[in-house]
């Protein structure tokens, strides 16, 4: 029970900064992929998923391609509601998805960066949640908040690699 709570303080902990920093600036530094990241680095800290260059590059790819994805097939469309059934407009944001996952997944394994919290950071820039240039570079930068704060708790001690 002890690991446990660990493990989940540490999670939280570690979503802790960029939520700050989304309060204060008012910027998304905060999205649903950094959960499932924050995640994987307090429960298997050495998985190989977990090294920061896959953690980082990871996020990365589904960046770049998601934007490719949106930028390619739903510009200036967003997933903001329902979408009415049968659309050209849900077709294009769901080939979005679909391209951007495709995408992803080839670019993560043909460069060795697996991460899979990544293809959740593709499809929220793919569907238009977070799909400009400045987005992008936040989610890549809250990503690397995540990772530099693990890195500083783990080789302080503040946290284990217990499993």
């Amino acid at each position: 029970m002890r690991e446990t709570v660990r493990q989940s303080l540490e999670a939280g902990g570690l979503v802790a900064v960029p939520g700050l920093l989304a309060w204060l600036t008012g910027f998304p530094f905060l999205f649903p992929s950094l959960g499932p990241t924050a995640y994987v680095l307090s429960v298997r800290p050495t998985e190989p998923t977990c090294a920061p260059r896959r953690v980082v590059g990871g996020h990365i790819v589904g960046v770049v391609a998601g934007l490719l994805a949106f930028s390619l097939l739903a510009p200036s469309v967003a997933v903001n509601g329902s979408l009415a059934p049968a659309s050209s407009v849900g077709l294009r944001i769901a080939a979005s998805g679909v391209l951007a996952t495709a995408l992803t997944a080839f670019g993560m394994l043909a460069t060795d960066l697996r991460h899979a919290p990544a293809c959740a950071t593709t499809l929220i820039v793919s569907l238009g949640l977070l799909s400009t240039v400045p987005e992008a570079v936040g989610i890549v930068g809250a990503v690397l908040v995540l990772v530099v704060i693990h890195q500083f708790a783990y080789r302080a001690g503040l946290v284990t690699a217990t499993q």
